[in-house]
């Protein structure tokens, strides 16, 4: 079971900003890169993971026998299996790269770091995540192999401050409204990131507005990033006159930015609202400001937009699933890995990076009176229950009425009484939480999809 001290948080915050420090120029740099130059550097990475998982992952090696990594080309990608979540899990021991690395050992390490960061063996980096999906996923990576994520999903911020004349050295300052525990992976930049090139002020979204409110107020951060149900909440806040931010950047992230949500956020900041996508997974894409479409980051992460039957949907054409193949996590490989999220293509940028819009799938807000409570204060909870596999959350008038798919043996009184904290925490006053088993969620006949949050006017097929 992995223990924090103080010494321990300070080294970690030291050796990730000495990470993100040295990779950022170069980041910065390939945002102007030529398409041959994107090309070469996928080709190059891709030959490395899987050379890396075919020697160390029994599970790629079964599934890549006959590859030959060092010929292998980008064009050969699509004749590759797909990966699932649900394969990954089942199967995670096989899956990492590093023999002492165990699902079971992951798991006390998320039981003992919900609060505080910490790494695994001293060196990996674990997050978990189910977003609206609800199927717990475990990722792990070294502390530099995010880093390598982390200068993707900041690179484009980071070079605008510096075309305005700030920094490295000095860092950008940045209020971060994403989630409370370093379990996730925008908790975990809200913890970490506190010096030098990134100084992220953390004002959690599980948190009641008043108390956000405060924090940024006393923070005042020029630049803003948080989920698009909070900032439209904090747009409120601002335009009556209780959050008081002179901001030069606003940034969207996690959930789907409405078109009512964008206007209003845009008109209280003054700014126009960029949109980004942040997948656990390792997928990053940004808006330009006002815009909806993304542009990915191509040279971290391959994605490819598939119909029903795997095959490449064309321009204009949402997709029914993607594929994503990390190129940047040698620790657990993800090679053509479903994400359940829909794109629209629309082309690719000059360098090559795809272009795409995002149908994407958005948690919902539960609202008590005036209280508002984001996901992340019950997701936080049910993530971090190792026995807990999937799960399904029905607002009731005082809570929620939450149905799992767990392990045999675990402890639903426990698990309610942490998800009644979580709440009471938010804001809600007496919350009650009950907790049933069911052996699977119903999910959309059509979709295959499953609602994971449904508040109360809403409505979603009985779990069987």
């Amino acid at each position: 079971m992995t223990m924090t001290t103080g010494a321990d948080l300070e080294m970690l915050r030291t050796r990730m900003a000495a990470a993100i420090g040295a990779r950022m120029a170069g980041h910065i740099e390939r945002l102007g890169w030529s398409t041959e130059q994107l090309a070469g550097e996928q080709r190059t990475r891709l030959r490395a993971l899987l050379a890396r998982a075919i020697e160390r992952s029994p599970f790629h090696a079964a599934r890549l026998a006959g590859i030959d990594a060092g010929r292998f080309e980008l064009a050969d990608l699509a004749l590759l299996p797909v990966m699932t979540k649900a394969q990954m899990m089942e199967s995670f021991d096989a899956v990492v790269t590093d023999r002492r690395l165990t699902r079971d050992l992951v798991g006390q390490h998320f039981a003992a770091s919900a609060a505080e960061p910490a790494l695994v063996l001293g060196d990996y980096v674990c997050l978990v995540s189910g977003g609206s999906s609800g199927l717990r996923g475990v990722f792990v990576q070294t502390a530099e192999e995010y880093a390598e994520f982390a200068a993707s999903v900041m690179r484009r911020a980071m070079a605008a401050f510096m075309a305005g004349g700030g920094r490295l050295a000095d860092g950008m300052v940045i209020g971060i409204v994403g989630a409370a525990s370093p379990v996730h992976s925008s908790g975990l930049a809200a913890a970490t990131a506190t010096g030098p090139p990134l100084r992220m002020v953390s004002a959690p979204a599980t948190l009641p507005t008043a108390r956000i409110v405060a924090r940024l107020n006393a923070a005042q951060p020029p630049a803003l990033i948080g989920h698009a149900s909070r900032l439209a909440e904090l747009a409120r806040e601002q335009s009556a006159g209780r959050l008081r931010l002179q901001l030069r950047a606003v940034t969207s992230i996690s959930e789907m930015l409405t078109a009512e949500d964008r206007a209003a956020i845009s008109g209280a900041f003054g700014v126009p609202v960029i949109n980004m996508f942040v997948s656990t997974e390792g997928l990053v894409g940004h808006s330009e400001p006002g815009d909806a479409v993304f542009t990915f980051a191509s040279d971290t992460c391959i994605a490819e937009c598939v119909d029903e039957a795997g095959r490449p949907v064309p321009d204009g054409t949402a997709s029914a699933r993607v594929l994503v193949t990390n190129l940047h996590n040698l620790t657990q490989p993800l090679i053509r890995y479903e994400l359940a999220d829909r794109f629209t293509p629309a082309g690719i940028s000059a360098g090559g990076f795809l272009r795409a819009s995002v149908e994407g799938r958005a948690d919902d807000v539960f609202r008590y009176g005036a209280t508002l409570v984001h996901p992340y204060a019950l997701t936080t909870v049910l993530l971090a229950a190792a026995e807990v596999r999937e799960y399904q959350v029905r607002q009731t008038a005082r809570g929620a009425d939450i149905v799992v798919v767990a392990d045999p043996g675990f402890d639903d009184t426990a698990l309610a009484a942490a998800v009644e904290q979580s709440l009471r925490r938010a804001g809600v006053a007496g919350p009650h939480v009950t907790i049933t088993s069911a052996g699977a969620i119903a999910r959309d006949r059509r979709t295959g999809k499953v609602r994971r949050f449904i508040p109360l006017d809403g409505s979603a097929p009985a779990s069987r």
